[in-house]
């Protein structure tokens, strides 16, 4: 039932964004008009509606059982490494999104930030493709990125929140003057930057909110951050860019060592060396089936 409400939530929002291009950029109202007789034409809206029904039920039924394809999955999926943090400790690249379904689970949250249709000039005229920006975050120091093109404002958007899980990293918070309470701003003040923009987060004082626009204040949200003051340049209406920015400097928040995290470093094994014998077994039940991508 989640699945398919999701579906249909994915369905409307790209109905209503479909919607909503259409005054909004002048350039893009005539390469819709040139597809919708040459190539659109030639697949039929019946074939895309029927392909979209098989693709939906293949994955409720892979989404009922995840099977790992990774060695990290498997110690994820058979309780051998217990929190994110441990992780994020040894820098070990996630490449299955349900490891981060599996810890932060019902409290990580999605947000489309923008859809924008991207062209390609071909001989045939302009091929559209769409472009999704998703933020997913747990609002307690967890947020990730994703940014997927796909010919579909729904694929797009599945895709992109798939990315975002992947690229989910931890968010630092400190406090502005005394240790009072839960950490509630950002540590230090910290920059990120892409293209022409630069973003710049300042320590605030509790209860002065976060200071920002609308695209890193989501993101700050999302990150589990309650006040901070922020300063831009560059081409801030470039959302793309703004949002990248903002999350790079989320980034950085555990870049800088401070004194309280100058205690004796123990020197532990890597979860893949500490488990090694487990992970020489052979696992139980079929070798998942990966369909070719060509």
């Amino acid at each position: 039932d989640k699945d398919e409400e999701g579906s249909s939530r994915l369905e409307r929002l790209a109905a209503a964004t479909m919607a909503d291009r259409g005054g909004e950029r002048g350039g893009f109202d005539r390469g819709f008009g040139g597809r919708g007789r040459g190539d659109r034409g030639d697949r039929g809206r019946g074939d895309r509606g029927r392909g979209r029904g098989r693709g939906r039920g293949r994955g409720d039924k892979d989404e009922e059982k995840w099977v790992p394809l990774t060695k990290l999955g498997r110690l994820v999926q058979q309780g051998k490494i217990k929190k994110l943090e441990d992780i994020f400790l040894f820098s070990m690249p996630i490449k299955e999104y349900q490891i981060v379904e599996f810890f932060l689970g019902a409290a990580l949250k999605d947000e489309v930030m923008k859809i924008m249709p991207v062209q390609k000039q071909t001989r045939a005229g302009q091929r559209t493709r769409f472009k999704a920006f998703v933020v997913v975050g747990d609002s307690n120091g967890h947020v990730g990125l994703g940014v997927k093109c796909a010919k579909e404002v729904a694929m797009a958007i599945r895709g992109a929140i798939t990315l975002a899980k992947t690229s989910v990293v931890p968010v630092r918070r400190g406090y502005w003057g005394n240790k009072i309470g839960k950490p509630h701003t950002v540590p230090t003040k910290a920059t990120g930057k892409c293209g022409s923009v630069t973003v710049r987060l300042i320590p605030a004082p509790r209860g002065a909110g976060i200071v920002a626009a609308r695209v890193p204040k989501k993101v700050l949200q999302m990150a589990g951050i309650d006040d901070c003051y922020t300063a831009s340049r560059g081409s801030t209406k470039t959302l793309g860019n703004f949002v990248k920015a903002t999350f790079a400097a989320l980034q950085t928040t555990y870049d800088f060592l401070t004194p309280d995290l100058w205690q004796e470093t123990r020197f532990e094994k890597q979860p893949l060396q500490e488990f090694t014998d487990f992970l020489a077994k052979p696992t139980i039940g079929e070798a998942p089936k990966i369909a070719s991508a060509y």
